[in-house]
């Protein structure tokens, strides 16, 4: 057994910081996750760094927030510069290995420092496009969307067509127990990355699981008076394309949360699967666990659905810490932290060297033990006219919107909910006045210059004209995100 630790990060797509039960949800079942809550440190104010699945992931991997990474939304990666987390713990002596979805671009094949990968990809149908499409050709199950039926159905809840043992859940986690066993059988200490596509959308859990939680006892989401004037263009934006501004129905949205809850909750079966099998080999305490998601997901708060947004909802993520050597057990830390405190916490930890390589993020021991001076994290999408900028804190939240030319600010202790906008408000003039500053110092500093104008020494917003970004047409712009090949001609029938 190595005296370094092995590290382990349990990764979901699209999961809100608030579907953990021992963090003060009633309603959602998630027992693992928290035992990780009571066995470790958990960060109740971390943030994603892009609200957006490839630049978010594209931050954690390289420990850099996008103004460095050049990406603010889903697009081409920057090139792998050998400065990644997996690739310095690789040079430290770790084998490194990833389960799952990585959503790196251009080649969704690329290893970008890990040394060996299982591919289980988002949005894929051809039976050999990656190794969980052939796992399902080999088992003889031929089915077109292995994650759910997409396109106009994907917000609408449904039973997977999968069974529960080849479910993408069930298959991340079987993975990740035989690399877990074989791994722990070496002296070499090792990385692993197992990442689940759920609770991304379509809402597709498997059979039983769809009926742990029942639609008529659901709570309706989180529609405050006003709702409307919280939106921004990539709400309207979102709406439109994924189906869902042509009215509310208050029984889809508690279905849609149903069946969310329930994806959740087969990935919190699947990280006890994975625990259970670190106690038996006596790993279990020499592994820095780390749970953690991309971005959130709106579920129809403030009637609005998707990520891309600096609404809690959409930009903050759970994020839980066990290795005891390290981090006290039931501790709650409501310091601000990011996904790009990752990279430099698993180095610390593995005692590695990072005076080569330049990060965004801390120590999230530091963080945890009030060991640094940092207060405020930052986060953006998109940019120039499209731009959206967000710096907060424990207990203000600022963003700005330059398609609308609107600021927001949000008192975290006195609005935690996030009903009413105070940006607007003479008695909060001089906090915004402060997080604006702020932000837009950040900026200027990472010469992110299509945010920012300097006049005299003053900075202020770059302004842009008025970007409505959604049609009137209310067909224009709906969905498209079909596996390719989806779209077939039926022999005999097509023609």
């Amino acid at each position: 057994m190595s005296d370094r630790p092995n590290i382990l990060l349990l990764f979901t797509d699209m999961q809100r910081a608030d579907t953990i039960g021992a963090l003060g949800n009633p309603v959602i079942k998630t027992p693992q996750l928290d035992r990780l809550v009571a066995e470790g440190t958990s960060f109740t104010n971390a943030f994603t760094p892009s609200p957006v699945c490839v630049s978010a992931r594209c931050c954690m991997q390289y420990g850099l927030y996008p103004q460095h990474t050049g990406l603010y939304k889903n697009g081409r990666m920057m090139e792998d510069n050998g400065a990644s987390f997996p690739a310095l713990l690789g040079r430290e002596g770790y084998r490194s290995h990833s389960v799952g979805k990585c959503h790196f671009t251009p080649d969704r094949d690329a290893l970008r420092g890990f040394q060996t990968r299982l591919t289980q990809e988002e949005n894929i149908s051809h039976p050999d496009a990656d190794d969980y499409c052939r796992f399902l050709k080999e088992g003889g199950y031929d089915y077109v969307e292995p994650q759910g039926t997409r396109g106009e159905m994907y917000y609408i809840p449904q039973v997977s067509h999968l069974p529960a043992e080849v479910h993408p859940s069930q298959w991340v986690g079987d993975r990740s127990i035989e690399f877990i066993e074989e791994a722990c059988c070496e002296s070499q200490p090792w990385m692993l990355f197992s990442s689940f596509i759920h609770p991304h959308p379509p809402f597709a859990p498997p059979k039983p699981w769809h009926k742990l939680y029942r639609a008529p006892l659901m709570p309706l989401p989180k529609v405050p008076p006003d709702a409307e004037a919280l939106h921004t263009w990539v709400n309207r934006f979102q709406n439109r394309y994924k189906y869902r501004d042509q009215g509310i129905d208050q029984n889809l949205m508690r279905l849609i949360k149903a069946y969310y809850y329930a994806t959740i909750s087969f990935v919190d079966f699947q990280v006890g699967r994975i625990l259970q099998v670190l106690e038996e080999r006596g790993q279990l305490d020499n592994t820095l666990i780390a749970f953690t998601s991309d971005h959130g997901e709106f579920l129809g708060d403030y009637n609005c659905f998707g990520k891309r947004s600096m609404h809690d909802a959409a930009s903050r993520v759970p994020l839980l810490v066990r290795y005891p050597e390290r981090f006290e057990p039931g501790v709650v830390c409501a310091r601000a932290a990011n996904l790009v405190d990752l990279f430099p916490t698993f180095v610390e930890a593995a005692g590695g060297d990072m005076s080569e390589v330049s990060l965004d993020g801390m120590d999230l021991r530091a963080l945890a033990v009030g060991e640094t001076e940092r207060k405020r994290v930052y986060s953006q999408f998109d940019s120039g006219v499209r731009g959206i900028y967000m710096v907060v804190d424990e207990n203000w939240k600022y963003f700005y919107s330059a398609a609308d030319d609107m600021e927001f600010l949000f008192d975290r202790k006195g609005d935690p909910e996030e009903t009413r906008n105070r940006a607007g408000l003479p008695f909060c003039r001089e906090i915004k006045e402060e997080m604006k500053a702020d932000l837009l110092g950040f900026l200027r500093g990472t010469e992110e210059e299509d945010a920012y104008v300097e006049q005299e020494g003053e900075l202020d917003w770059k302004r842009y004209p008025y970007d409505r970004a959604v049609s009137v047409d209310p067909d224009a712009g709906l969905l498209i995100q079909d596996a390719p090949g989806s779209v077939v001609e039926i022999e005999g029938y097509s023609d």
